[in-house]
């Protein structure tokens, strides 16, 4: 007998306000649960669509609530759970980004500036597609494991 994952196809569009990444959250959970993860998975692909979706709101925009950032899910055949988000505020440049040394970085009292770190460690693949002046994304992937 073989079981088969549904196949899932869904875009969410909100403004760039961190009172609605619950919406954001809601939204990618349900999807995450509805293709077969288990709370754990769940939580970890809820922490980083916020995650990625408040870089957005404090980087990209700029805290500019006027924003707006569209989420898509889809799922393949091969177990992909694969969520985009696109905006289209101020590109992150991810070829000069470089993973912090975290010996140091709790050495030095900071606030923030773990989202990559995050995301890279939560999910299976994270990828960046900036087009300046134009359009941004980031791909978040998560394979379900039976």
């Amino acid at each position: 007998m073989t079981t088969s994952t549904p196949h899932i196809e869904r875009t969410l569009e909100i403004s760039s306000r961190t009172e609605l990444l619950e919406q954001a959250r809601s939204f990618v959970s349900e999807a995450a649960r509805t293709f077969g993860f288990g709370d754990d998975d769940v939580s970890n692909i809820e922490l980083a669509v916020d995650e990625a979706c408040t870089n957005i709101i404090k980087h990209a925009y700029r805290d500019n609530p006027d924003g707006r950032i569209r989420l898509t899910v889809s799922t393949s055949d091969d177990l992909r759970f694969t969520v985009v988000i696109h905006d289209n505020g101020v590109g992150f440049d991810a070829t000069h980004y470089t993973m912090p040394d975290m010996r140091e970085y709790f050495l030095k009292p900071r606030k923030g500036g773990l989202g990559i770190v995050l995301m890279k460690r939560l999910m299976d693949e994270v990828e960046y597609d900036v087009r300046q002046g134009r359009s941004n994304s980031i791909r978040l992937v998560k394979y379900l494991h039976r």
